[in-house]
């Protein structure tokens, strides 16, 4: 059995125009308009696109991507494409492989010279390519020329959720979602590939079912994945704070935090990385001044964003690796939300704590890649038109 997705109808009731979905859609519409074929290769050079298979097929043989030739109105067949704000719903035994301008180029099953590639076919995006040798050489070429980067970008599709809890939620996920290039507003049938979404939770977080999904997400909607020692120390701070009416010393901080760490059974490894770990808190802090995730008198209370940020990626994970269905998704997404409303006050608050406890667990006080995604990260959320923190109250 083989699947067509449903397209967008082409033909519009009158006077209605086209609401392309996504920035990419725009642009493939517009050059087609102009008739500008050039410039719908460099859009696509830059962007994902997405073979639809069956699941149990893939399932069966998932180093294989069956890419099948279909039957065309214009007499002729396409091996089709979809750009992914043309992807039909969410559908349990349809999954998409993702690949690039690149490796349509290079695909082997080119042999019929009049065949063609059908990107969008039946849309108003609809991009209709021949595939002879010289015109997939074209396509490699505006692959290597293409400089627009994966990911580190705000995307949102138009038909997301925009307001209301389960937009709320996505929103404390927009962090890894501009890291990836993917919208932020999006729970339905991708994230990234279908097989590479299975490698990435089997590699990054030994999930390999249901059941592994259930219970990592579980875990860090409980703020349980990341370590437990950066929100001890922070909450000595903040109890010395409430104690005195006014900030404490980093001496008093880190000896009141080693200390309780001391009545608490720690032993002296345990008590000397409680004050490194303050130490360490405190530079990062003064580092996020300086870089406009805290103002200049600024602290972060505690780390439990990065969890609650990362459960919103993971329900989209565990439904584009068919790990759950939409309704349990977001039910997770929009369950992060509250718990993220209820532990901080603010978009830029939130964002603080999440930066904090990304680079504690991996950026090794570098400030190499980890330091600069939570930056980025952070200005585009805090200075982009189309954010949701300027759309979407904190309250």
């Amino acid at each position: 059995m083989v699947m067509t997705p449903p397209p967008v109808p082409p033909h519009l009731p009158h006077g209605v125009p086209w609401a392309p979905p996504t920035e990419t859609e725009h642009l493939l519409y517009e050059a087609g308009l102009r008739g500008d074929v050039e410039a719908q290769l460099r859009v696509l050079a830059g962007t994902l696109l997405f073979i639809g298979v069956p699941k149990a097929e893939v399932d069966a043989e998932p180093e294989t991507v069956y890419w099948r030739a279909l039957p065309h109105e214009s007499g002729r067949t396409v091996r089709p494409v979809l750009t992914r704000g043309m992807l039909p719903p969410w559908h349990p035994e349809w999954v998409f492989h993702s690949v690039t301008l690149r490796w349509a180029a290079e695909f082997e099953g080119w042999r019929d010279p009049w065949q063609l590639l059908a990107v969008n076919a039946g849309t108003p995006a609809q991009l209709l390519l021949p595939t002879t040798p010289p015109h997939r050489a074209f396509w490699l070429r505006c692959y290597a020329e293409n400089d627009r980067p994966a990911g580190d970008r705000l995307v949102a599709l138009r038909h997301g959720a925009l307001y209301g809890p389960l937009a709320y939620g996505l929103a404390c996920g927009a962090h890894l979602a501009i890291g990836n290039g993917v919208p932020w507003n999006e729970v339905g049938t991708v994230y990234s590939g279908y097989t590479d979404e299975l490698d990435t939770l089997s590699e990054s977080w030994g999930i390999t079912d249901r059941a592994g999904w259930q219970g990592e997400l579980n875990t860090l909607l409980d703020a349980r994945n990341s370590p437990p020692e950066p929100d001890f120390a922070l909450r000595v701070r903040e109890e010395l704070r409430s104690r005195h009416g006014e900030p404490p010393s980093p001496d008093l901080w880190r000896e009141t935090a080693a200390g309780h760490a001391q009545d608490l059974g720690a032993g002296q490894a345990a008590v000397t990385h409680i004050e490194e770990l303050v130490r360490r808190i405190l530079r990062y802090e003064a580092r996020f001044r300086a870089d406009g995730l805290l103002p200049p008198d600024g602290r972060v209370r505690t780390t439990v964003a990065y969890d609650y940020g990362r459960a919103v990626n993971l329900a989209r994970w565990g439904l584009s690796a068919r790990y759950c269905a939409p309704p349990e998704a977001e039910q997770a997404i929009v369950y992060a939300g509250a718990l993220s409303k209820s532990a901080y006050t603010s978009w830029p608050e939130f964002s603080a704590g999440y930066a904090l406890g990304r680079v504690l667990r991996f950026d090794g006080e570098q400030y190499g890649r980890f330091y600069e995604q939570s930056v980025l990260a952070h200005r585009t959320l805090s200075e982009h038109e189309g954010s949701p923190w300027r759309h979407i109250p904190w309250r």
